[in-house]
C-alpha cells in the first residue's frame, strides 16, 4: 500500500494554502542560491588547496637551491 497520487495532491494543496505561493518561491530560491554559494566555496577551497600546496612545493625548491649554493666548510 503506498502512497497514492490524491494524497499526495491533498498536502501540495495544504502547503501551498498554508504557505502561500509567493513564500514557497522565495523559500526555493532562497535554497537554490544556498546551493551555489555552497558549491562555489567547496571549489575555492579545492583551489586553495592546490595554491597551497604549489607555494609550499616552490618554497622547498628555493630551499633545496640555497643548500645546493652554500658554500661547504670541511
Amino acid at each position: 500500500m503506498g502512497i497514492s497520487f490524491w494524497q499526495i495532491a491533498i498536502v501540495v494543496v495544504l502547503v501551498v494554502l498554508l504557505f502561500g505561493r509567493g513564500k514557497i518561491s522565495s523559500l526555493m530560491g532562497d535554497l537554490a542560491k544556498g546551493i551555489k554559494s555552497f558549491k562555489k566555496g567547496m571549489s575555492s577551497d579545492d583551489s586553495n588547496q592546490t595554491k597551497i600546496q604549489s607555494s609550499e612545493e616552490k618554497i622547498q625548491s628555493s630551499e633545496e637551491k640555497k643548500e645546493d649554493s652554500s658554500p661547504k666548510n670541511d
